[in-house]
């Protein structure tokens, strides 16, 4: 009878134990996310459903988010940080924020979108263009074409009438500051910035917002990511996606935190985000190109080889970050 007493208790505890390991190892996957609500859960539910590991995530601007990231380096509140354009996760990881690490399926994916030392790897490309409600350019500027050059959107005529990103709070809109200083220079990037401020009707926080607001026509004209532009051209709405010369192109970064509280799991969801079935789910939601080769693209998305792309010089946007946005709030707005 002792022995067998013992026997029970030895199980007992044995049993315990694996139970205690088993709810270590899906203890809950915390993510920040950049990317919108409607794709974060999408994600999030098909990961769970293939690993088991539960998610939850709390979505917020770039802005927001990074700063926590950056915050929280030495006791972070989340593991993942999902979504933001190159230049932001380089800021993070300058700041000793991300972990290092680099994905079995990072083999297939190009150069330009992995990081050297392993901080973020991108899962889908952006390019940013010109919206059009075709609807009210009528209306407000019969006789004028519609623009196809960022020089197009100087028109004096426009004033009032384009949207964009607020760049010191989305990466968005940090994204086309960029693009105008590196394809003119600063001198005459600035010069640009300025004159087009003059026509700006609304600098909203959000990165989605221009599309959202050429879509229920309040704008004849946005700044945004072709993508979003696409997006809604394809549900219906009075939206034209227009792809000027020299424009720039980034990817959607994935990353881990450092000191993260769960190291495994995190590393699992990186590998998700980088394969085909991840990315072609986001892609069917928000028309992004995938970056891995053998992730499909909706019908209807703008294909990267019909981009005319600037060499855009993605850590000297890191780098000068601060210093453009400084600039940016004092000349402009």
């Amino acid at each position: 009878m002792k022995k067998k007493s013992l026997f029970k208790l030895i199980a007992l505890v044995f049993s315990l134990a694996l139970l205690g390991c088993k709810e270590k190892n899906q203890s809950t996957l915390r993510i920040y996310s950049i990317i919108h609500d409607e794709e974060s859960e999408a994600l999030t539910k098909l990961f769970t459903e293939k690993t088991g590991i539960p998610v939850t995530f709390l979505r917020a601007t770039t802005g927001e988010l990074v700063n926590r990231v950056i915050t929280e380096k030495n006791d972070p509140q989340a593991d993942i940080l999902l979504g933001g354009a190159s230049s932001y996760h380089i800021q993070a990881a300058k700041e000793g924020a991300l972990e290092s690490y680099v994905s079995p399926l990072a083999k297939n994916i190009p150069p330009y979108a992995i990081a050297s030392d392993g901080t973020w790897t991108g899962f889908c490309v952006l390019t940013l263009g010109i919206g059009v409600n075709e609807k009210r350019f009528s209306q407000k500027f019969p006789g004028i074409p519609l623009p196809k050059t960022w020089e197009d959107l100087l028109n004096p005529e426009f004033k009032g009438e384009i949207v964009m990103t607020n760049p010191a709070a989305s990466s968005t809109g940090y994204l086309f500051v960029q693009n105008q200083l590196q394809r003119l220079g600063d001198d005459k990037g600035w010069e640009y910035l300025l004159a087009l401020s003059q026509n700006v009707g609304q600098f909203p926080d959000s990165g989605s917002a221009p599309a959202k607001l050429l879509g229920t026509g309040e704008y004849a004209l946005g700044v945004s990511y072709l993508h979003a532009i696409t997006k809604y051209n394809h549900q219906g709405f009075n939206v034209t996606p227009v792809a000027p010369p020299k424009s720039v192109g980034d990817v959607d970064c994935v990353s881990i935190m450092k000191n993260s509280k769960n190291l495994s799991a995190a590393k699992k969801f990186v590998d998700f985000m980088l394969s085909a079935e991840a990315q072609e789910l986001m892609s069917a939601i928000t028309f992004t190109t995938p970056v891995n080769p053998e992730a499909k693209a909706p019908e209807g998305s703008v294909s990267i080889a019909d981009i005319d792309l600037i060499d855009y010089d993605v850590r000297k946007a890191a780098e000068t970050k601060a210093q453009v946005l400084d600039k940016w709030s004092k000349s402009i707005k």
